[in-house]
């Protein structure tokens, strides 16, 4: 197939349909796809949805050159491709923006955006020639990030512009987006959809992989549903709604989004107290949980949401405030005695805060728990697979056995797993940030259901969300986050979204 690129990005895709015909892929002995046929074409917008393992991102790893199938064939315009990595599929035209973020942060954003494809001189880099190309990618995309900042101090919505800048960079013809507005704020989400029609516009073929379906009911104009592997349908956007997608990717009616609400007795014992607590992005914050509350914390990116729950379980440095746990006052910048005293985190990125990727899920479960598992410096073996096997089942971790690698596992069983280690440290208040990042409907599901549990036995919860159906589903009390401040602390009939984003943009000095 001919492409032809021109300075406006246009890409000339006449017939050059992407497809994927009978592909299959078994990981030991497990079925990761089976037969699954998908056809993509230039100028549209295919959507791609299921639960976490259904096989989403193994059909896009298998069109992108990262794996390759045990049966089935992959054809541009007509032509087989033998893929055999990455790089053959860049050199054909087919680029990716993976759910898991692969920026390198030692580099520039820049030198992030060009990765592989820089402006040489022989061994030299010609900085010149990088800068202004940088610069029309920027001004494509939109985004507004400074060439020479390093990517490893970027916040996690910025790493995901990098790569969407990537993308752009390589004037693709086939592009792959898994999970890609998963880090990103309302008006950054509005902007990216932007760019993916822009795309679509110029003749690119998008694959868009998403656990949002009303994100893909708003862009795709096919969409295929993915269940256990196998192919469920493959219809037009305009004939499905979110109910529709919900029961072909589940195989069954869900009723509910959200388990019902527990009452909060006004009397429960108060287990957490933090008092005009101020750390770098956080300024004179105060705030409690009881017994059996779930609390959440809402506010645009960048308000001191994240910075804030780190300071409570003394992950921060702090300025000033007390934080007292069960009546104890917990020392400076101490997670450790955090922990032993009874506070637990799950942070927002399981991959890069949370889980040992390359270890297998006893080793990580077990991690937290070492020193009840042990005997002397010796781990009890058989009492740590017990321990680890009770957390898993609980936590509804779908798995070959404990001894799989937690790399292998779906992003929805990976954060199930991070909630399976944290609960075994039995933790009476709970901290989450951003619980269901990358997670599908079914595992999204279970995760509630588990907070509700915990908090009907007592435990106590703070819930940090970008999400407002997830607050508003979950929580019984909010408070809402505002340049490091808390704007508003709102319970009963007050908790709704109006008052919330109300809050989330006050203007602080009440004008």
């Amino acid at each position: 197939m001919s492409q032809v690129v021109d300075d406006d990005m246009h890409v000339d895709n006449t017939g050059g349909d992407l497809v994927a015909a009978g592909v299959s892929k078994q990981y030991g002995g497990v079925s990761a796809l089976s037969n699954v046929s998908i056809r993509l074409e230039p100028g549209k917008i295919h959507a791609l949805i299921g639960e976490n393992g259904a096989g989403k991102s193994t059909l896009g790893k298998i069109i992108a050159g990262v794996i390759s199938p045990d049966e089935g064939s992959v054809t541009l315009g007509g032509k087989a491709l033998s893929l055999r990595s990455p790089r053959d599929a860049i050199a054909h035209g087919i680029v990716t923006i993976a759910q898991e973020l692969t920026v390198v942060p030692s580099l520039s954003v820049a030198a992030n955006v060009f990765l592989g494809s820089e402006s040489s001189l022989g061994s030299v880099i010609r900085r010149g020639e990088m800068l202004r190309r940088y610069q029309e990618v920027v001004a494509m995309a939109g985004f507004d990030l400074p060439a020479d900042a390093l990517v490893g101090t970027l916040s996690t919505a910025d790493k995901q512009k990098v790569e969407v800048m990537r993308a752009l960079s390589r004037k693709a013809s086939v592009v792959i987006m898994d999970e890609p507005s998963a880090a990103l704020s309302t008006n950054e989400i509005s902007a990216l959809h932007g760019i993916i029609r822009q795309l679509a516009q110029r003749g690119v073929a998008i694959v868009l992989i998403s656990h949002f379906l009303s994100e893909v009911l708003e862009l795709a104009d096919t969409i295929t549903t993915l269940r256990d592997g196998h192919l469920i349908a493959t219809q037009p956007s305009s004939e499905c709604n979110e109910q529709s997608l919900i029961e072909g990717m589940l195989g069954r009616v869900q009723t509910a989004a959200y388990p019902v609400k527990s009452l909060v007795d006004d009397s429960a014992p108060l287990l957490l107290h933090v008092e005009h607590l101020s750390a770098p992005q956080v300024n004179d914050c105060s705030l409690s949980v009881r017994s059996g509350e779930i609390l959440g914390i809402a506010g645009l990116v960048g308000s001191g949401r994240s910075e804030l729950v780190r300071a409570i379980f003394r992950d921060a440095p702090l300025r000033g405030g007390s934080v007292v746990l069960n009546g104890v006052p917990l020392p400076q910048r101490s997670p450790r005695r955090s922990i032993r005293a009874g506070m637990a985190y799950i942070p927002e990125s399981r991959k890069e805060l949370g889980l040992l990727m390359g270890r297998s899920i006893r080793e990580n479960v077990g991690l937290s728990r070492l020193h009840a598992l042990s005997r002397w410096t010796w781990i009890t073996r058989r009492r740590e697979r017990d321990a680890v096997q009770e957390q898993v089942d609980a936590t509804t971790v779908k798995s070959a056995s404990l001894s799989q690698v937690v790399r292998s596992l779906s992003g929805g069983n990976q954060q199930k797993l991070l909630f399976a280690r944290t609960l075994m440290c039995g933790p009476q208040l709970l901290i989450c940030d951003e619980p269901t990042r990358g997670v599908d409907v079914g595992s999204k599901r279970a995760i509630y259901d588990l907070l509700a549990q915990k908090a009907q036995e007592g435990m106590g919860i703070i819930v940090v969300s970008s999400e407002l159906e997830e607050i508003l589903g979950l929580c019984h009390r909010v408070v809402v986050m505002r340049h490091g401040r808390i704007s508003a602390e709102l319970q009963g009939d007050d908790v709704n979204e109006q008052a919330i984003l109300a809050a989330a943009f006050a203007d602080p000095a009440g004008r």
